[in-house]
């Protein structure tokens, strides 16, 4: 990890779960981290907060200028912002199904495209993008109204082997990780039951699956493995399911 105490990341979805985890992790390590949602006050390394609607192109080109201003670019990228809308196939709103393709996809693809622009644009060949995929993204769901939100995690499944093909066929050494989750303790679920109060609901959902579910400093941990890998080595997708999973 020590190569990486030098560089930049920026990670989107920061103000809560996983995204708030992983920039923390990612200050404390001492790599200047650009989060894109709320301010983690740390004592490790620098991190600058931006507001940013990954639905707005112009708002993630807003992004990309900045750290190229700032810090004269980023060699890191975690797509974590995510959206899922209790809107089945039979009955949801073309509103509600286009929000989750703008963030879970569109969003996700600009922000990469982008990143690896000004890597390429810098000579810099061993950057490392990730996207914060999901398990209903390799195994689709219809519970709690979630068939639309599983098809956009697997658009996300396609577009990493697609991305690590990509980047191989021009000769590239930028990797590509995803990482899978199952249930994590966040606001997440709540928010797609309909819970009226998410933040304060969290422990109640998942008490009712009546399982361990993961926390999220176990997603954090995965994205600092596949960081920690050498040169040689990519780790492609991690698929990360609770213990007592079905």
């Amino acid at each position: 990890m020590e190569r990486w105490k030098v560089r930049v990341a920026i990670a989107t979805g920061a103000s809560a779960g996983i995204g708030y985890e992983l920039s923390k992790r990612l200050v404390q390590l001492g790599v200047p981290t650009q989060s894109l949602s709320q301010e983690l006050s740390t004592s490790g390394g620098k991190l600058v907060a931006m507001k940013c609607d990954v639905r707005k192109e112009e708002d993630i080109l807003s992004v990309i200028s900045a750290v190229k201003s700032q810090f004269g670019g980023a060699d890191i990228c975690v797509n974590n912002a995510g959206l899922a809308n209790n809107a089945p196939l039979l009955s949801g709103t073309t509103e509600k199904w286009r929000e989750m393709m703008e963030v879970n996809v569109l969003g996700l693809c600009i922000m990469t495209r982008e990143f690896i622009k000004q890597l390429r644009e810098r000579n810099v060949d061993d950057g490392h993008v990730f996207f914060i995929n999901s398990t209903v993204g390799h195994h689709p769901i219809a519970s709690f109204g979630a068939s639309f939100y599983s098809g956009t995690k697997f658009a996300v499944t396609a577009l990493t082997e697609g991305l690590r093909k990509e980047l191989r066929d021009i000769k590239s050494n930028i990797k590509i990780t995803a990482v899978s989750p199952g249930i994590v303790a966040t606001e997440f679920a709540p928010r797609l039951m309909n819970m009226a109060n998410p933040k304060e609901a969290v422990s109640t959902a998942y008490d009712q699956f009546g399982i361990t579910v993961l926390q999220p400093e176990d997603i954090a941990n995965c994205v600092l493995y596949a960081l920690s890998t050498p040169p040689r080595m990519q780790i492609h997708d991690i698929l990360v399911r609770l213990t007592q999973q079905a």
